[in-house]
């Protein structure tokens, strides 16, 4: 146990040397200030686990018999898996995404007058009525589009 201590002790100040030599010359591909607080929170947990064998008497370590460890590690998984299924609904967000058509468009002031008027008068923004607009187009045959008439509406599903 005091091997581990000495060891993230030389290792957390060898790495706060490091985090002052100029870019280029650094030995570790990370931020060597953010490895010099990696290995400072490791000096530090490796010294409770020196104080709490210390204490109980025990000669090898029993995470089961470390409440405080074992609360720490719960928390640790718990922020892991936020973070996970934070990472899994922003993949599907982004997959879902793909499926999405997002334009802009350039209308000549005299229709983007008119679009302002009707998405006004619906309570809508003015994508929401060309979404709506889109819903109710049909293609017939000679490629004309054709529009049945509707009224917009502020959750149209």
């Amino acid at each position: 146990m005091a091997q581990k201590v000495t060891e993230a002790a030389r290792r957390e100040r060898e790495t706060r040397q490091q985090s002052g030599v100029p870019a280029g010359r650094e030995p570790y591909a990370g931020d060597p200030e953010e490895l010099a607080e990696l290995w400072g929170a490791k000096h530090t947990e490796w010294r409770r686990i020196a104080a709490l064998l210390q204490t109980t008497g025990q000669e090898a370590y029993d995470p089961a018999q470390d409440a405080q460890g074992t609360a720490w590690a719960k928390e640790r998984e718990a922020r892991r898996q936020g973070a996970r299924d934070r990472h899994a609904a922003w993949v599907k967000e982004r997959q879902e995404a793909k499926e999405e058509l997002r334009t802009q468009i350039w209308l000549p002031a005299d229709t983007s007058r008119r679009l302002r008027t009707i998405a006004t008068q619906a309570g809508l923004r003015p994508e929401q009525v060309l979404a709506q607009l889109a819903d109710h187009a049909m293609l017939n045959n000679d490629g004309s589009l054709t529009v049945a008439p509707f009224t917009p509406q502020r959750d149209p599903r």
